[in-house]
């Protein structure tokens, strides 16, 4: 999983919202013992001067809080979700706000963090919600490839963190829809789960002895599931895509639902990335 000589790649504009990715990426960085670079994305010519004096400021901001940290910083020219992708090839991360600069400041989720969600090549985080609570890592399990990688991701930034993992699954809907058939017992689908969901884990928790793990199996929406157990959380990981998805979208209904509705960052890990 580490790509030990390559950075923490987080786009900024001078926004609020991009100031608390950086300061979260600059964390992450000096947990992963990597660089932290801050790329601000200039499409107009004519900001030059402010765009190189806001990444410069808030590269300043994120070295006060990490002196250590070695921290870099760069305007470049481009499309922001664009050129955020392309530095994906080489990222170890990428750390985008929720929010920018954008016209429409009040969706709830930018364009351009979606976009780079979506397209990435490498682990990306959206900063949004409480950047800084020291609560567990929440990850979603479905037993889809994507699940699995992302698991890996979780206990890797739980053990990084030195706190808990909570581990979560969905149970499907139609287990529990009222039909012509006998209805089956809840509590022993309860059981199942949870005995299938400790199975998922069970080779994670031998290498990571160290992350204390806790599983939840729930009769709801994987969303709104997530963004529940999300409510503590300092980070939730989820894969790029799960099952049940539509092959041809570029991000998993999951996965869009939280980036939209969970009050912590997200991780959004896609099937390959280390």
């Amino acid at each position: 999983m580490a790509r030990s000589k390559q950075s923490v790649v987080v786009g900024v504009d001078g926004s609020e919202s991009s100031v608390q990715a950086a300061l979260w990426a600059a964390a992450e960085a000096a947990r992963l013992a990597v660089p932290a670079h801050l790329v601000l994305v200039n499409d107009d010519p004519a900001r030059e001067d402010f765009a190189k004096q806001a990444v410069r400021d808030i590269a300043e901001r994120c070295h006060r809080e990490y002196p250590e940290l070695t921290i870099t910083d760069e305007v470049a020219v481009g499309h922001p979700a664009e050129e955020l992708v392309r530095r994906s090839d080489t990222a170890q991360l990428v750390v985008v706000g929720s929010r920018g600069h954008g016209v429409f400041r009040d969706a709830l989720l930018g364009a351009i963090s979606t976009s780079v969600a979506a397209h990435a090549r490498c682990p990306v985080v959206v900063v949004r919600g409480h950047a800084t609570v020291p609560g567990p890592v929440v990850v979603g399990v479905d037993n889809s490839p994507g699940s699995r990688i992302a698991v890996h991701y979780a206990f890797d930034a739980a053990s990084r963190r030195q706190t808990d993992l909570v581990a979560v699954q969905a149970l499907p809907d139609a287990y529990f829809t009222v039909g012509a058939y006998p209805a089956p017992d809840r509590q022993e689908i309860q059981n199942r789960a949870d005995l299938h969901l400790a199975e998922q884990l069970s080779g994670w928790c031998a290498d990571y002895p160290d992350v204390t793990v806790h599983r939840e199996v729930a009769n709801q929406h994987p969303v709104s599931t997530l963004c529940d157990a999300a409510r503590q959380a300092q980070l939730l990981v989820v894969g790029h895509r799960g099952r049940g998805g539509f092959a041809g979208l570029l991000l998993g209904s999951v996965a869009n639902g939280v980036l939209h509705h969970a009050p912590c960052p997200v991780a959004v890990i896609r099937t390959g990335a280390p």
